[in-house]
C-alpha cells in the first residue's frame, strides 16, 4: 500500500513538472531558473523571427532554431515584449554592419 502511494505521489509530481515545461514552452521559453530566490532569473528562449521585427506582433523562430538568446534579467520579461524586439533589431542592424564592413 504504502509502495503504490509512491508511486502515485511520483507520477502527479511528474505530470505537473511537465505541464509546467509545456507552458514555459508555448510563449517560447525553453529554460527558466530563477537565481537568489528572487525576481532575477536566467533564461533561454527562442530569438524572434528577423522578418518579422518591425511588424506590430513578431513571431518567434520555430522551435528546431538554434539561434536561441541566453538572458539573464528580470524573471517577468517578455520574449515578444518591446525591450526583447529592440535589443534584436540592435543586434540585427550591428551583423549587418559588420558583414558591409568585411
Amino acid at each position: 500500500m504504502q509502495l503504490q502511494k509512491s508511486i502515485l505521489s511520483a507520477l502527479c509530481l511528474t505530470g505537473v513538472i511537465g505541464l509546467g515545461a509545456a507552458s514555459a514552452r508555448a510563449d517560447g521559453v525553453l529554460f527558466k531558473e530563477s537565481l537568489n530566490g528572487g525576481n532575477y532569473c536566467h533564461m533561454k528562449f527562442e530569438s524572434i523571427r528577423e522578418s518579422t521585427l518591425g511588424q506590430k506582433q513578431p513571431v518567434l523562430n520555430d522551435e528546431g532554431s538554434t539561434d536561441i538568446v541566453d538572458f539573464y534579467g528580470p524573471c517577468d520579461h517578455d520574449p515578444l515584449g518591446k525591450y526583447e524586439v529592440r535589443a534584436q533589431e540592435l543586434d540585427s542592424w550591428r551583423r549587418r554592419i559588420e558583414d558591409f564592413s568585411e
